[in-house]
């Protein structure tokens, strides 16, 4: 049985090829969303709350739009149901943790860190600390997330806004 803190690392080694597609995609999402008018704050503040990069950019997108609040609110849970699935598939797995623990974990659950603890989960079964694996994969990026947003929050301030970045917000899908 490997360590918390080998299973941690090795999530983050595990997950970093797929941050590649990360940094623009956050870089992105910060300057549009300070070239919607978006505050620096606002904009970290729904990168740490929401943390899920299409959920926000689909934010971006119908609230640039004018969308009801209403839309906006299930756009993004619909967008974001996914990860009920990834929880299902990985419910055999963390059954045995605290709800403290689960729920730390389901915070961390994103596309990537899923990728790459389904397979680490299936030939590690009698590990008792797989769930680092996880841990360590969602965390690397939330960090690379929440670093490339801040970027992408400080070229939005220096970018003339009659370049319209807006229309990278279709591009991105």
């Amino acid at each position: 049985m490997k360590s918390k803190f080998e299973n941690f690392f090795q999530g983050i080694k595990d997950s970093s090829p797929l941050m590649i597609p990360v940094v623009p995609f956050g870089i992105i999402f910060g300057v549009l969303a300070i070239d919607l008018g978006l505050s620096p704050v606002t904009t970290i503040a729904m990168s740490i709350i929401i943390f899920g990069g299409a959920s926000q950019i689909i934010f971006l997108q119908l609230f640039s739009g004018g969308a009801s609040s209403l839309v906006i609110f299930s756009s993004v849970g619909a967008v974001n149901s996914r990860h009920l699935l990834y929880g299902t598939v990985l419910s055999e797995h963390l059954s045995n943790l605290s709800l403290t623990w689960k729920i730390i974990v389901s915070y961390f659950l994103v596309d990537q860190a899923f990728a790459v603890s389904n397979n680490y989960f299936k030939k590690n079964t009698k590990d008792n600390n797989k769930y680092f694996h996880l841990l360590g994969g969602g965390m690397n990026c939330w960090v690379i997330w929440q670093i490339t947003t801040i970027v992408g929050i400080y070229l939005g301030s220096i970018i003339p806004e009659k370049l319209g970045l807006t229309f990278a917000i279709p591009l991105t899908f």
